[in-house]
């Protein structure tokens, strides 16, 4: 154990097991005893949790779409009040936040199915 100081090796060599508190895991994965999701605002995550975050993510990525393309065929109109920059950045938004909703996606996805080919 060469260079190793004395603590350090007292330490490593003192793993213990500790007992597996259920209530707590339940806890930290947002589920009620029972095993249902919570429905309250614990730990500040806000009700709902990830179904009402993903919910409100894909709303505003729609809403981004829906105006860019509104900005787009005021554009094509001829609409004096709307520029080419504003539409420009206004789709590449739309662009951006449907890109993060689909990595979003494909992760999700590649996660249930790396869990389901889990060996038990």
């Amino acid at each position: 154990m060469g260079s190793m100081p004395l603590h350090s090796r007292h330490a490593m060599n003192d793993l213990r097991i500790k007992p597996f508190d259920f209530a707590a895991a339940v806890a930290r994965a947002g589920l009620q005893p029972n095993g249902m999701p919570r429905t309250d605002a614990a730990n500040g995550a806000p009700a709902g949790g990830f179904r009402a975050a993903m919910d409100t993510a894909l709303k505003e990525v729609s809403q981004t779409q829906f105006q860019a393309q509104h900005l787009q065929r005021e554009l094509t109109l001829g609409n004096p009040a709307v520029s080419l920059e504003d539409t420009v950045m206004a789709m590449q938004k739309a662009q951006i936040g449907f890109q993060a909703t689909l990595q979003v996606r494909n992760r999700l996805a590649q996660a249930y199915s790396d869990i389901m080919n889990m060996q038990v």
